[in-house]
């Protein structure tokens, strides 16, 4: 079955609620292929290894969550982007893109998706008074040790965490997937006993230590797996068309 590409943008839209988000970049169509789409790949960064195997796969559209032009990047096409948009445009595939509109979304998005692979009950969102608030927090069933937690989050996640050990017993969490570690200030605000999100900055060693909150780095790529997948599988339930998931590793 396909699936016409302006209706299948438009729902996403309306999905995704993408008007209403101020974002880094555009969401959406970022590079115009086929109008008709029959096979999507899925995968978290726009990079050379899932275009060449979205090729492999024969796709008409890529979906991902980390696409191209960002604000304050160099504008000019050359290089690693040259060869990223040339093989995109010699095969007639489209990029379709979305960045903090698939972090924030409560159905599909990064953040509600981490929350359901570690056991985490949503009880509110990190910044109540930021209208694009990312970060999300929440609620154990029973309280763990650092330790505890950190093998939870290797377990889910296929990867071991960077550990910050306050030394007391987590129950209430906060979190942002992604390069989010700079929400550890709202976090301690929030009073919270510990913060996750994907990656770590020197400083935040100093900041979780001395204000009693535990922190885990679980890495920018395995924290944000889940949103595009699960975006992925909605397209296909929705319009009948076949969505596959590419796994390009990063230990980042």
């Amino acid at each position: 079955m396909f699936v016409d590409r302006t209706l299948l943008l438009q729902d996403l839209e309306q999905f995704l609620n993408v008007s209403a988000i101020s974002d880094y970049c555009p969401n959406g169509l970022q590079v115009e292929g086929k109008l008709q789409i029959q096979r999507i790949v899925s995968g978290v960064t726009a990079s050379q290894a899932l275009i060449d195997a979205a090729i492999e796969l024969q796709a008409d559209a890529i979906l991902v969550h980390h696409g191209y032009f960002w604000k304050g990047e160099d504008q000019p096409i050359v290089g690693m982007k040259q060869r990223r948009i040339k093989a995109l445009l010699a095969h007639d595939m489209n990029l379709i893109a979305y960045h903090l509109p698939l972090d924030v979304h409560p159905e599909v998005g990064n953040n509600v998706q981490l929350a359901q692979r570690l056991g985490l009950t949503v009880t509110g969102p990190l910044e109540p008074n930021n209208p694009r608030n990312v970060g999300l927090i929440g609620e154990l069933d029973v309280a763990l040790s650092a330790s505890e937690f950190a093998a939870r989050i290797a377990g889910a996640l296929d990867r071991a965490p960077l550990v910050v050990d306050h030394g007391q017993p987590i129950q209430r969490v906060a979190w942002c997937t992604g390069g989010a570690q700079g929400y550890i200030e709202q976090a301690i605000a929030a009073g919270v006993d510990a913060y996750i999100t994907g990656e770590v900055s020197e400083r935040t060693f100093h900041e979780a230590q001395e204000n009693g909150i535990s922190f885990f780095a679980a890495g920018h790529h395995a924290t944000e797996r889940y949103g595009v997948q699960a975006l992925g599988e909605w397209l296909a339930q929705r319009f009948g068309i076949e969505h596959h998931y590419v796994e390009c590793n990063n230990p980042v």
